[in-house]
């Protein structure tokens, strides 16, 4: 068995022979979430990536470039205009092979590429194994700053593949499978975590992030499959996916991807909008 859509994974091997193709842009994406007494300090993970990248990669900053930073919430979609003027300012055209990874978690790596798929580009990769794995194989990194001139990019949105508020209460109500990315103590409201209010949305099913990958890669496609159709995302209607902010979200979302279900949207306010209405429910404990 195969990944339906093998072509979004690239292996730190076949990066390495890929790295003189003109057409390539490499870009490190990572972000550290620092735990504070409410919710957390966003710090840009610039320092660690100019202290050892893959050579020639650039660094895409998801919290200050490729994110409406005027929303109250963090990491908020830009507009499409400005999210095509982000993507076109990092160097990417519509003809750019893009491969994607990160110096902190991958779900970093899998945002981007999330933020690219839902403006239109499809021809991108996610590095499997992330940094780590192309340190596994020996290869050499590169220190300091590095970039691509600046292009032009033509959006071509897919508005399907981010979901509103409006969208998931909707959802409630209908055929869509709703999946919580967070870990089960978030989940059902017994952790230290909240969000300003404990549980998850009313009917959503638990897939947390860590469990669709192993030692920084996806699972192989048959656990992959396994593992999402054990709560119904492959065979679903459609499939909207949520955690704190949109962000653990999309691993979820591009292991759909991967293993053929393209239905599926990134709630990109996710908890962190829905609670802020008392009116909005959530549910507590194990039961979706």
């Amino acid at each position: 068995m195969s990944y339906q859509h093998p072509e979004y994974l690239i292996s730190a091997a076949d990066l390495h022979t890929a790295l003189e193709d003109p057409k390539l842009r490499v870009f490190d994406t990572a972000v550290y979430l620092r735990p504070q007494e409410h919710g957390y300090l966003v710090e840009s993970g610039r320092e660690p990536y100019e202290a050892g990248h893959i050579p020639g990669a650039g660094f895409i900053d998801l919290a200050a470039e490729w994110a409406d930073t005027e929303s109250p919430l963090r990491f908020t979609i830009p507009s499409v205009d400005d999210l095509a003027a982000a993507i076109g300012a990092s160097g990417i055209d519509n003809t750019s092979r893009v491969v994607l990874y990160s110096n902190a978690h991958l779900m970093w790596a899998t945002r981007a590429w999330w933020l690219l798929y839902y403006a239109g580009h499809r021809n991108m990769a996610v590095l499997n194994g992330n940094l780590a794995a192309w340190k596994a194989a020996g290869y050499a990194l590169e220190t300091g700053s590095s970039g691509y001139p600046p292009a032009r990019f033509e959006p071509n949105p897919e508005a399907a593949r981010i979901a509103s508020t409006g969208d998931v209460e909707a959802g409630l109500h209908g055929r869509v499978c709703t999946i919580n990315a967070l870990s089960r103590s978030v989940y059902e409201g017994t952790g230290d975590v909240s969000y300003g209010r404990r549980g998850h949305i009313p009917g959503s099913k638990l897939v947390y992030y860590d469990s669709v990958l192993q030692a920084e890669h996806f699972l192989p496609p048959e656990n992959l499959a396994k593992l999402l159709e054990a709560e119904g995302m492959l065979s679903a209607d459609s499939v909207i996916t949520y955690c704190g902010g949109g962000i653990a979200a999309t691993l979820d979302a591009f292991a759909c991807v991967l293993c053929g279900q393209e239905n599926v949207a990134v709630y990109d306010g996710s908890m962190s909008e829905w609670v802020l209405d008392e009116d909005r429910p959530l549910t507590t404990g194990a039961t979706p």
